[in-house]
């Protein structure tokens, strides 16, 4: 199935910045393991850890560990796993042509509550000024997937019933379905596949009930 398109540039959140906690880190073997990284200002802390107790008896600290390597291994990949909680809003959505109706894009607003699984990727490198100091730079790279679900708008009106309705009005929809979320560093792109049910009688006669929409979301991390 094809999945639903959005986009959206949101603020910096604990999901987008390298913050203090665990991660999990390939060594030079290529084994992952796991560790706790405390930033600070330029400096980065790197703990093992087991089962998320922190052996502080023993720490790498960046960026005098990048000063033995060569240039094109001065950095470091960190990972983490979460739980993804957004608010999606969808203001536009694509549907496709139903019996004598053509393909439309639909303006109402619309929004869900977004929950999935979310991986994030933080590749830090650090580069050599002219002064010989070491300065920081963090990209950060994202990928959540999960459902969704809400409340929307909907015009109703003869065309989308089958000139079975002779009034317009406008419907309210419940909407779900499944969403996939890549960032990078403060933009988002989402992608997702949903479909609507109307809430009232009319239902039965609305061609698009049930029916997949493909549309742009914008979305608000809220954890």
């Amino acid at each position: 199935m094809i999945l639903l398109s959005g986009c959206s540039v949101i603020k910096n959140t604990p999901k987008t910045e390298l913050i203090e906690g665990f991660y999990w880190q390939k060594n030079h073997e290529k084994i992952k393991t796991e560790v706790y990284v405390n930033p600070q200002s330029e400096d980065l802390y790197i703990y093992p850890s087991q089962q998320k107790q922190v052996d502080t008896s023993q720490y790498t600290l960046y960026p005098t560990e990048t000063k033995a390597l060569s240039e094109t291994k001065r950095h470091i990949s960190l990972r983490k796993n979460s739980l993804d909680i957004d608010l999606l809003t969808i203001p536009l959505k694509y549907r496709s042509g139903r019996i004598d109706v053509p393909a439309q894009l639909n303006t109402f607003l619309n929004g869900a509550v977004y929950c999935g699984y979310r991986r994030d990727k933080y590749i830090i490198n650090y580069t050599k000024t002219p002064l010989h100091d070491y300065k920081r730079e963090i990209s950060h790279y994202g990928f959540s997937l999960g459902l969704f679900s809400g409340f929307g708008g909907v015009f109703m009106s003869p065309t989308n019933t089958n000139n079975i309705l002779a009034q317009e009005y406008d419907g309210v929809v419940w909407n779900k379905g499944i969403a996939g979320i890549i960032a990078i560093d403060k933009f988002t792109l989402g992608l997702a596949l949903g479909f609507d049910n109307l809430l009232d009688k009319n239902k039965h006669i609305w061609i698009y009930e049930g029916k997949t929409w493909l549309g742009l979301a914008f979305g608000l991390n809220l954890n």
